[in-house]
Formats: C-alpha cells, sequence, structure tokens
C-alpha cells in the first residue's frame, strides 16, 4: 500500500475514534446487545430501532476500547443506519471478509470504498477481533429480538 494512503487511512480511523459518529444510547431501542473482548478490554454496547419494514431507522453505539474497535463502531453505525437488515447482513459479511484478507467482492464498490480503511488490519490478527467486536455485537443484537 502506498504509504501516503496508508497515512491517509489512519487519519481516518483517527478521526472516527475520536469524533464518534452516532454515538450514545437510544432512549427507546427495539434491540440492544453488550459486546466484550477480554483479551484487550474492549466494550461496546448497541442499541438500534428496527422500522415495520425491518430497516435500521436509527443505531447508536457506546463504548471504551482502542481507536480500531472505537473507529470500527463509528463506521458500522454511519453505513448500517437506513439500511435493510439483508443489506446490513451482507455489509457485515463483506467487513468480516475485508479486515480478514479475504474476498470481498460482494461488498459494493461504494462500501468497498468507505471500508478499505480496515482493509490492513488482515496484516494484525490481533486486531481483527477489534474491528469486528460491533458488527458481532450489532449482529447479536438482531439474533437476541426485541430489547
Amino acid at each position: 500500500m502506498d504509504e501516503s494512503l496508508r497515512e491517509l487511512y489512519q487519519e481516518m480511523i483517527l478521526d472516527h475514534s475520536r469524533h464518534p459518529r452516532h454515538f450514545g444510547t437510544l432512549e427507546h431501542p427495539t434491540h440492544k446487545a453488550e459486546g466484550y473482548n477480554p483479551l484487550c478490554g474492549d466494550k461496546v454496547h448497541v442499541t438500534l430501532v428496527l422500522d415495520a419494514d425491518s430497516r435500521v431507522a436509527d443505531i447508536n453505539f457506546t463504548g471504551k476500547g482502542c481507536a480500531i474497535s472505537q473507529a470500527s463502531a463509528s463506521m458500522m453505525a454511519e453505513m448500517l443506519a437506513g439500511r435493510s437488515l439483508e443489506e446490513a447482513q451482507k455489509l457485515m459479511d463483506g467487513f468480516i471478509h475485508l479486515v480478514k484478507g479475504e474476498d470481498a467482492t460482494d461488498l459494493s464498490p461504494d462500501d468497498r470504498e468507505h471500508l478499505d480503511v480496515m482493509a490492513g488490519l488482515s496484516e494484525f490478527p490481533m486486531r481483527i477481533k477489534c474491528a469486528t467486536l460491533a458488527w458481532h455485537t450489532f449482529s447479536n443484537a438482531i439474533e437476541e429480538g426485541a430489547a
């Protein structure tokens, strides 16, 4: 990867970490879950509202952890807002493939462009759990049902 591109990606991760989007707890969520990574201590709590059409009408997160876990949660919330559950699952699957260094051709070009900042994590296997924590927590919130 080009050094200037690597620096840009690092800056984008730091921006999402320092200024997270969708940070906070929704007052009346339809779904919620907590995630914890015991290897590093990262914690995330995801609250969301699914509308009658099973779209993510609103989503927020809170938590503490490394820059990667917080940036990934911010990016996740920003990208999942307004999507159907089917679209959200496809995005999550593509993201997980991306950070593991696997084929992520199931991501749309626009989604790939936004998430490519995390693609370099495949070189650091211990950081993959940091990046995927919020995404798995979102999935758990959906699987566990109503809040």
